[in-house]
């Protein structure tokens, strides 16, 4: 058993160890200043193969494309089902729609007498997932079946009940759209047709922001789940519609990761090997597949850094608009793009520090001020104005729901308010859970968070876990320190850039008490991923046969991949083969 669990991580170990082992002494590493940046069809040919074969893969089993969406307001009114005469009621099923409250489950033989059963809370974690309640305790025959609201404003999408022998009954019912979606009731509740984890929040919150209701989840900026509710507005409020976006977003990674490695490296090979390791890592897989808000955030991150990247190199005044456009964007999904906008600024401080140097040593007539001065009005238009006014545009639905126009004072005191809530909500977090970890166990994979974990009495189970590719953390956590050292030894300012922006992700993170979870390193991942494309690059540069040592890493991490899906898909798996291949370490909770 020892052998079994332990061989794969210890292996895997072994062909990191051997992969760097081929990489020359850094002291004679070096990359060129220039590289064939120009993409091609060649280049769209490989980058369209690759994201296609991703796209199909994550749209795979997504959820369901049909569930209760026609969903009925019960504060302070009951509803009473007709059951068939003579008929076994054995199991209640319930789909919740958004609200919180609560129903009294009644029955009766006649219509007139009812019995309360049983009691059922719609609370935040209960919506938009199944629940099934027993009916056998119930006083026979069952005729009649209430539910009542008994407090707060839920709103409910579907009831159903099932015999004895596990089959549907008929209904009749004075609220016919509770009984009209009878083909989406499903035998057993999954994550398939059901919310898990943090969709209790944003996909409610998506659609809350849809149909003009004031949201539940207020902790974060609103534009994640407006991006969330374009997939609901598509495909309707289903387990596929609010996993719709994310999934997109995840697919679209692809190409702009290609297109930042391409930029800095050049070639062929190292974007299409570095684009590879991306799309065959787990995070990026089981993060952009469930509907929170992460992956918007990390897409505009990637953005950001390729326009900045742009700018440093030809300072065209539309690079930089785009990367204060894409900061706007990112910064108004998530906080997180918050972090990335200060690793912007320390490059861009030092591009002008860089500037003011190399004048100065060449003796050139004339003053760089002015230049500065220009560029930093620029600054200020594009970093602060533009993403200001994004921001403040991305509350228009808590305007809407409140009845505010967008320019009242009211409206502004709602945004500034939510800000306040937001710092105060999250720095003053006391909580524990099963999977937290802290951002030091991050850096080697030592604690993922399990989203969704279910048993069968088969022996099987599915588990949905969220971690990186160790391929990807170990491999990535190595080339940090070839960067580190080429950084300083070498001034390379490529690898300058890309420790600024992994560190400009992890930082803040090490001086956060509140509780936190592996997802949280995602946004760092990404520059994983570009550090391994420049140990690729310098292989390249100092090796002829530098793809016997590159390739194999690529089919290491799809490899992994591969075997590790189902863990990540949520594919049924039996419990002892994962148990045995998948347990790396006591730490990992699947």
């Amino acid at each position: 058993m020892f052998l079994l669990t332990y061989a794969l991580p210890i292996a895997a170990a072994l062909l990191l160890i051997a992969f760097f082992s081929g990489l020359p002494l850094l002291s004679r590493c070096a990359l060129p200043e220039a590289c064939e940046r120009r993409f091609d069809r060649r280049d769209a040919l490989i980058l369209a193969l690759i994201t296609l074969l991703y796209a199909l893969v994550a749209f795979r089993n997504l959820g369901n494309t049909r569930s209760p969406e026609s969903f009925v307001p019960m504060e302070g009114r009951s509803v009473v089902l007709t059951l068939p005469e003579g008929a076994e009621a054995e199991t209640l099923q319930l789909f919740p729609g958004v609200g919180i409250g609560g129903y009294a489950i009644e029955t009766s033989p006649d219509g007139e007498h009812f019995t309360e059963l049983t009691r059922f809370e719609q609370n935040h974690v209960a919506v938009l997932k199944w629940d099934s309640l027993p009916l056998a305790d119930a006083l026979r025959p069952i005729r009649y079946l209430r539910i009542a609201c008994t407090n707060g404003n839920p709103w409910l999408g579907e009831v159903a009940v099932r015999d004895v022998a596990d089959a549907l009954l008929p209904l009749q019912s004075e609220a016919p759209e509770l009984i009209d979606e009878g083909d989406t009731v499903p035998e057993r509740s999954d994550f398939m047709n059901s919310s898990y984890f943090d969709e209790i929040y944003h996909a409610r919150t998506a659609w809350e922001h849809l149909h003009g209701v004031w949201p539940y989840e207020i902790s974060h900026p609103p534009l994640g789940k407006e991006i969330l509710s374009l997939g609901i507005l598509l495909f309707g409020m289903t387990p596929f519609g609010w996993r719709f976006s994310g999934t997109l977003f995840g697919v679209l990674m692809l190409p702009v990761m290609y297109l930042l490695l391409k930029r800095l490296f050049g070639g062929r090979w190292v974007p299409a090997l570095g684009t590879i390791v991306f799309a065959t890592d787990f995070m990026h897989f089981v993060q952009t597949r469930i509907a929170t808000i992460d992956t918007y955030g990390v897409f505009f991150i990637l953005l950001m850094y390729y326009f900045l990247l742009l700018w440093l190199e030809e300072e065209s005044p539309w690079a930089l608009a785009l990367c204060g456009l894409s900061f706007g964007l990112g910064a108004a999904s998530k906080w997180t793009g918050l972090y990335a906008g200060a690793g912007l600024a320390v490059l861009w401080a030092a591009h002008w520090v860089r500037r003011a140097r190399e004048h100065a040593a060449q003796k050139r007539r004339g003053s760089l001020f002015p230049a500065f001065l220009k560029n930093v009005g620029l600054c200020l238009l594009v970093f602060i104005a533009l993403p200001c006014l994004i921001y403040y545009l991305s509350y228009l639905p808590y305007g809407k729901a409140l009845g505010q126009p967008l320019f009242s004072r009211a409206y502004l005191k709602t945004v500034l308010d939510n800000q306040r809530f937001m710092f105060t909500y999250h720095a003053g977090i006391v909580a524990e859970h099963p999977y937290s970890s802290r951002w030091y166990q991050w850096l080697l994979d030592i604690r993922p968070i399990l989203y969704y974990l279910e048993y069968f009495s088969d022996g099987r189970r599915i588990s949905i876990a969220a971690f990186l590719n160790p391929a990807l953390c170990w491999g990535g956590f190595l080339s940090l320190f070839v960067l580190l050292y080429t950084a300083i030894f070498r001034r390379d300012r490529r690898a300058a850039f890309l420790l600024v922006g992994y560190l400009a992700q992890l930082l803040p993170w090490v001086f956060i008490s509140r509780l936190t979870f592996a997802y949280h390193y995602f946004p760092s991942s990404v520059f994983l991923v570009l550090a391994l494309g420049y140990v690729f690059a310098l292989y390249r540069e100092n090796k002829p046969d530098w793809l016997r040592w590159a390739i194999p890493f690529a089919a290491v991490s799809l490899l992994l991949f591969v075997m590790f899906y189902p863990v990540l898909a949520g594919t049924p798996v039996d419990n002892v083969s994962a148990s045995r291949l998948l347990a790396w370490f006591p730490t990992w909770p699947i």
